[in-house]
């Protein structure tokens, strides 16, 4: 079970997906409502306006609407993105225990302790229909997928499926129904031996699925005309609490107040897995109808987990991916995009999950592949696959078996397997033979490829290169938990990515730059400028050599990238197809080449291409480059403060007399009096009429002619005080007795004379 996301709160009683983003709704014992954002692991959005515990919670599928039931016997319906209750329905008389909306009428179907299932229309906001029948609390109903077919289980130890065609028909002629109409039992499931807690169709097969206070899991097959026990899975220690279909595999889940998950092989009807909690029993299942996940509420809070990873195996080697999938070892041609099935690699008739190829290795010149999984705890398989085509077909190649954690090709007729147990690696041939033993310089629990000759070694907080032929360590690096280890193509750099963080390092594990992710990462692969291209859960994401990074694009879902090439990404995704992805490189090849210093790049990139933007312009700032990010700019004031930055006067003047006030003139003289061009700055105070500075400018540049003209101005003014100043810049002896006579000051006129 790989857990994705755990909540801590009071008990969850109601758990309900959304069918398109990674929001989950949880109703709590306490009366509250919480959104939770799962991929982000961050509590959205919560809802508080019931009464006493809300039993059941379930989302449109189209609409911005969620459905709630509680024990306050009301039904509210609520708009998430209004934040708000948009109205209740009342009906029920007692408390409710679940609610769900149909997947193409406007309905809601709802089941309660009153011992009657009630159907709701919720546009016109009425009861539709009561369904009586149940002579205890009904526990759960549900739609049918497809059919015009409930499903419910009551504590009066039946479950009953309903067939709901004639509140169809007659809904839909519109006719005022007193009291709606009943539906018509179809048939009466008796087996359980207790009150049936949970009752579930299988999405697509006419099956129904059980679960009983007898601890007991029922498969039920019906037809036209009737239904019948199948089988009965037994396990569960105490009363199963919710069982449902998986929505892709063959599987079915069950939880119970035991304090366990089980995951059962419908097909076999055997128990494959359990998963327990110490202290919490289980209470609700929800499987998403999209994805590969599921959640459970238990008393503490709730977990999303998967039943197995669904990263495929594969090994990139130049123009070629290997890679594993439904049994088949597969081959992908980068250049002709053609994939061929090579040879089938055995799978047991496996007793539990997870069994699947967890890592790949290929030595080209002998063809061999090595398939690490977790069979018997950890063992690895190694197939050599023969060169001609003929011999590819079904004919079962018996591998070369062995039991290690995880084994690499080290050199090209020899692989590492590691020991864990004695902290070794054995080095074999490609009989399988040990050919020699070598002592690990750290505790480690996973070995990667690192050149030949030598191992990446793994352990809880760090990663050491060792070179098995002089038994020395090369590099030694702290790093969060690595998961996956990328090799650049000239194997000068590496990128170490774990769960959040992705750590860049040359080949001696000297640190370069570390990047941090709130979104799980997932792969990544080097394109051939030395630009680490790397996705998480949702993105497409640049890192540059510097530890600047950035994102290409969005995703819809997942996938893994084996390969970029020029600006398309090769990648599988989780059902193992080859997909091709056309990119964007223009942000990171600019700021790659801004890097490496290659301005003609650079130059003929603006001139070309389509970057622009506010983030683009900040970056050219940010790392001193105002000259270049001036070719973008199309504002005006930007456009200044980017030219007085880079000290283009040129551009600030054009810019200054665009915008024309003040403020800008004046900033434009103080830069041009730096750069020492005195016509600028005699422009820019003309134009700001700031006489007092042009005076003491002139005086400067020694400017007579100019200087007499000031004084003319300042005459015509008025202005007594600038007619001093310019006298006195002049050296004009006779001009300031006349001022100050004229100024009435005549004991200074007296002195100055």
């Amino acid at each position: 079970m790989l857990t994705k996301f755990e909540t801590k709160s009071n008990r969850v009683k109601g758990l309900s997906f959304h069918a398109k983003r990674p929001w989950i709704l949880a109703s709590l014992h306490s009366g509250v409502i919480q959104l939770w954002d799962y991929r982000m692991g961050t509590l959205i959005d919560r809802f508080d306006e019931h009464d006493g515990p809300v039993r059941g919670v379930h989302f449109h599928m189209s609409q911005p609407l969620f459905v709630s039931g509680g024990d306050d016997y009301k039904i509210k319906v609520w708009n998430y993105k209004l934040h708000r209750c948009l109205f209740t329905l009342l009906g029920h008389l007692d408390y409710i225990r679940t609610v769900q909306f149909h997947h193409e009428h406007p309905w809601i179907v709802s089941a309660s302790d009153d011992q009657t299932i009630r159907i709701w229309n919720w546009q016109s906001r009425t009861c539709i229909s009561v369904l009586t029948g149940h002579n205890h609390y009904v526990m759960c109903a549900s739609f049918h997928p497809k059919e015009d077919l409930v499903v419910s289980a009551s504590l009066d130890q039946t479950v009953r499926v309903w067939d709901i065609d004639d509140i169809l028909r007659l809904s839909q002629m519109n006719t005022d129904l007193f009291g709606g109409v009943d539906a018509v039992v179809k048939y009466v499931l008796e087996g359980h031996d207790r009150g049936v807690n949970w009752a579930a169709f299988h999405p697509t097969l006419p099956l129904i699925v059980s679960g009983a206070d007898d601890r007991q899991v029922k498969l039920w097959r019906m037809n036209e005309t009737k239904a019948w026990e199948v089988d009965t899975l037994r396990g569960h220690m105490n009363n199963v609490s919710c069982v449902m279909f998986h929505a892709k595999q063959d599987f079915v889940v069950s939880n119970s107040e035991d304090k366990s998950i089980r995951v059962w092989d419908v097909t076999k009807r055997t128990g494959l897995q359990t998963f327990r909690r110490e202290h919490d029993r289980f209470w609700i299942l929800a499987v998403h109808p999209e994805m590969n996940v599921l959640a459970a509420g238990h008393d503490s809070g709730m977990i999303v987990f998967k039943l197995e990873r669904e990263r495929p195996a594969f090994a990139v080697s130049g123009d070629s991916l290997f890679y594993a999938k439904d049994r088949f070892l597969r081959y992908f041609d980068f250049s002709s995009q053609r994939e061929t099935q090579v040879i089938p690699i055995r799978r047991p008739g496996s007793s539990s999950l997870n069994q699947s190829p967890r890592t790949l290795s290929y030595s080209p010149t002998e063809n061999a592949v090595l398939i690490c999984s977790d069979v018997d705890g950890g063992s690895y398989e190694l197939y050599v696959v023969p060169k001609d085509s003929s011999a590819r077909s079904d004919s079962l190649h018996e591998a070369k078996k062995g039991l290690g954690s995880s084994a690499i090709f080290v050199a090209r007729n020899r692989f590492a397997v590691l020991d864990k147990g004695n902290n070794q690696v054995l080095i074999k041939n490609l009989k399988n033979e040990v050919v020699k033993k070598s002592g690990l310089p750290v505790p480690t629990d996973a070995v990667f490829y690192a050149g030949t000759g030598n191992l990446l070694c793994r352990s809880e907080d760090r990663v050491v290169i060792f070179d098995l032929q002089q038994r020395l360590i090369l590099g030694d690096l702290q790093t969060p938990f690595v998961k996956y280890v990328v090799w650049s193509n000239d194997m000068e750099s590496v990128a170490l990515l774990s769960k959040h963080t992705i750590v860049i390092t040359n080949k001696k594990l000297v640190h370069q730059c570390t990047l941090h992710e709130t979104i799980r990462v997932k792969s990544g692969a080097w394109d051939e400028n030395g630009v680490f291209i790397y996705t998480t859960l949702n993105h497409v994401k640049y890192c540059l050599p510097n530890g600047d990074s950035g994102i290409i694009r969005t995703l819809e879902v997942p996938i893994y990238i084996t390969k970029v090439s020029g600006n398309t990404i090769f990648c599988l995704d989780r059902d193992g197809k080859n997909k091709t992805i056309v990119i964007d490189v223009t942000e990171y090849v600019f700021k790659l080449s801004l890097l490496r210093k290659r301005y003609d790049h650079v130059m003929s990139m603006i001139r070309n291409s389509q970057l622009c933007g506010e983030a683009m312009i900040a970056y050219l700032q940010q790392k001193g480059f105002p000259e270049v990010a001036l070719h973008f700019v199309k504002d005006e004031k930007t456009r200044f403060n980017l030219a007085l930055e880079s000290g283009n006067i040129q551009i600030a003047v054009a810019s200054a007399k665009e915008i024309d006030d003040k403020d800008h003139w004046y900033r434009l003289g103080v830069e041009a009096l730096r750069q020492g061009n005195a016509g600028i700055v005699e422009y820019a105070y003309q134009r700001t009429k700031n006489f007092e500075r042009l005076s003491f400018l002139y005086l400067v540049n020694g400017n007579i002619e100019k200087l007499s003209k000031m004084l003319k101005i300042a005459e015509v003014k008025n202005d007594v005080m600038g007619q001093f100043h310019n006298a006195l810049y002049l050296g004009d002896i006779q001009e300031r007795v006349k001022i100050l006579e004229n100024a009435g000051h005549l004991p200074l006129a007296y002195i100055t004379a």
